[in-house]
């Protein structure tokens, strides 16, 4: 395990080394998850390219600061830990919120940035309304009273059998994640719209997206492919929020052909 304190609090990430002359690739996780989600994904990847992956603030092992948390502060710990491995031109592959700091990362701070790969999100994710609700009931239940629907929305149905020990696993994941840390991303994915800065994006993107997602669908990710200009748009079928853990090898070949295709830096 690895940590840094930056922003005034401690980081968990993981740090993968590959040749000087390769790419490296950023991960950055959804809502109630931390890094191990790219698990599968890394471990097709790892060798061929850099990898950096974390747990944004108040998720995983990764510390919450007292107050309100924002998009900007998910955003600003990811910069300070490019700048502390002093990585430039990164690919920044965020899925959900991951996406949105991805998106907010290559606006202010387009140095850092080479490519993004977003997943499963948006430029505008949901209501206030719906993130109102969602804060009120895990307030009065807790996150596992309300764990079913979300996980409904995060895998397809065949995935959710009881006898998937996997299923059960990510469940686990989502219940236990730092109360402190979801509420505020919550609140920060609430507030956030990127609809300016992301359609004055200038870089190469992709935007993927599992045919069955029910926190993101497919009309709203091509929604935010066709803001971006010259972003590319590509769905996993038979994947539902979270393609990194139930089609790993697909995505795996997409952020492949991807980078195969990028200028070079």
């Amino acid at each position: 395990m690895q940590f840094a304190r930056l922003n005034g609090i401690v980081i968990h990430h993981q740090v993968i080394g590959a040749a000087p002359d390769r790419p490296t690739i950023v991960f950055a996780n959804s809502l109630g998850t931390d890094y191990r989600i790219w698990r599968d994904v890394i471990v097709r990847l790892a060798g061929d390219f850099g990898i950096i992956a974390y747990d944004k603030r108040g998720h995983g092992l990764s510390e919450c600061a007292e107050g309100p948390i924002t998009t900007n502060d998910h955003v600003n710990d990811l910069a300070a830990l490019l700048d502390h491995f002093n990585a430039r031109k990164v690919i920044v592959c965020g899925l959900s919120v991951g996406g949105m700091i991805a998106q907010g990362l290559a606006a202010i701070r387009p140095d850092l940035v080479r490519a993004l790969i977003l997943c499963d999100t948006g430029h505008k994710i949901g209501t206030p309304e719906m993130w109102d609700a969602r804060i009120s009931a895990i307030t009065e239940q807790g996150i596992a009273g309300i764990s079913d629907v979300i996980l409904e929305r995060w895998f397809t149905k065949a995935y959710r059998s009881p006898d998937n020990a996997e299923f059960t696993g990510y469940r686990m994941m989502l219940e236990r994640s730092p109360l402190e840390g979801y509420l505020g991303t919550c609140a920060a994915i609430r507030d956030s719209d990127f609809t300016q800065s992301s359609a004055a994006l200038q870089l190469p993107v992709i935007c993927v997206v599992g045919t069955e997602d029910g926190s993101t669908p497919p009309a709203l990710v091509g929604e935010l492919a066709r803001l971006i200009p010259g972003a590319m748009y590509q769905e996993i079928p038979g994947a539902a929020h979270l393609p990194c853990i139930e089609k790993p090898v697909e995505l795996t070949e997409i952020i492949r052909a991807f980078i195969e295709r990028l200028p070079a830096a």
